[in-house]
């Protein structure tokens, strides 16, 4: 038969435990040890301190046991539990998103890298987002190779922070193949708790191209529709632009490379017009002409969403954009110095030419 350890307390030890059993400050966990202590060193069974405070007699053994082994440290605090407590390395964690690849993907995902290292997928989540990382976003991008990239910007830039006196400064470019789309099924409205809805599929019911001037100073947009975008559709936006600007002002048209804008009837009406001064922007490097970002606004706000059953129907809804945007214009600042720009440039083009030799070797 098992005989439960003997008990004996020091004066210091009694008092200790007496205060601790009936103090209102300590826990209800170091009081319960302390009446079992106590009750146990006036030698009282397990069984007998157990029904006398409605525990269990394993849990009086254990604290028994603990206080005969390790004094008031033993019933002081909980032991560790069991399991072993994983160390994280997240400086590993992070050289295996950013340097290697899954077996069958492309790209790590929570689930993928936890399952790699060992780890939850939160804790994966957790280093990630300390440290920048989304490895399930990508973003597009295209470096200009032009030989006069240099030239070019600084042309450039100079026309958008210091433009010229006595000149206008237009943005023109062309947005081409807009589609009249109808949905195949009517989308539902938006309402509270649910987004709008929309097909993903439709009918086609032609195309569009619109050329767009805006002016710089003002945000203004010069705007005309037509079926195609050749040299000629080119001519008679220019022909547009004359017309609805005024006569004394020199016009600085910034355009793209585009083969229409370089067309010899278009280099031979130039030359019959003086006050036209075209700017070409470098190639790969559209993001400089700052029309681009009306087309965004335009495509954001008015086409991407919209229900259009023919062509004309889509012309009316672009000049209508056109139109409200005109009366209350307000202009895209441009902030980005000329040799900021060079400098990420030179950055972008040393580690492309750096991934390239490692590649070659």
């Amino acid at each position: 038969m098992r005989v439960a350890a003997k008990i004996s307390l020091s004066e210091q030890e009694q008092k200790l435990l007496k205060r601790l059993s009936s103090s209102n400050k300590s826990s209800v966990r170091i009081a319960r040890r302390s009446k079992i202590i106590l009750l146990a060193a006036d030698g009282k069974t397990n069984l007998e301190i157990a029904e006398a405070l409605n525990i269990e007699r394993g849990q009086v053994s254990r604290w028994r046991v603990r206080y005969v082994a390790e004094g008031f440290r033993g019933i002081e605090k909980d032991l560790p539990r069991g399991g072993r407590n994983k160390q994280i390395n997240a400086t590993e964690i992070v050289r295996l998103t950013t340097q290697t690849k899954p077996d069958n993907a492309t790209h790590w995902s929570t689930r993928s890298m936890a399952e790699a290292a060992g780890i939850s997928a939160t804790s994966v989540r957790r280093i990630w987002k300390a440290h920048g990382l989304k490895p399930h976003l990508e973003k597009t991008f295209k470096v200009s190779r032009d030989p006069k990239f240099v030239e070019k910007l600084e042309d450039i830039v100079g026309l958008y922070l210091t433009p010229p006196e006595h000149a206008l400064v237009l943005c023109c470019d062309e947005k081409s193949q807009v589609q009249a789309l109808d949905r195949t099924q009517p989308g539902l409205p938006l309402k509270k708790g649910r987004a709008a809805t929309m097909t993903h599929d439709y009918k086609r019911h032609g195309t569009t191209t619109l050329f767009a001037a805006l002016n710089v100073l003002t945000g203004n947009i010069i705007g005309q529709c037509q079926q195609k975008h050749t040299h000629a559709e080119w001519l008679k936006f220019l022909k547009q632009i004359d017309r609805e600007t005024p006569k004394d002002k020199s016009l600085h048209l910034i355009c793209d490379n585009y083969a229409t804008h370089k067309h010899p009837k278009v280099k031979e009406w130039l030359e019959k017009h003086p006050r036209f001064h075209v700017h070409f922007t470098p190639t790969s490097a559209s993001w400089m002409n700052m029309v681009e970002r009306f087309f965004r606004d335009l495509t954001t706000q008015r086409l991407r969403r919209g229900v259009f059953k023919s062509v004309p129907e889509l012309v009316e809804a672009i000049e209508e954009y056109i139109e409200k945007h005109n009366e209350k214009p307000k202009p895209f600042i441009w902030t980005a110095k000329a040799n900021d720009i060079l400098e990420k440039v030179v950055r972008a083009n040393c580690r492309l030419s750096s991934k390239k030799n490692g590649a070659l070797h």
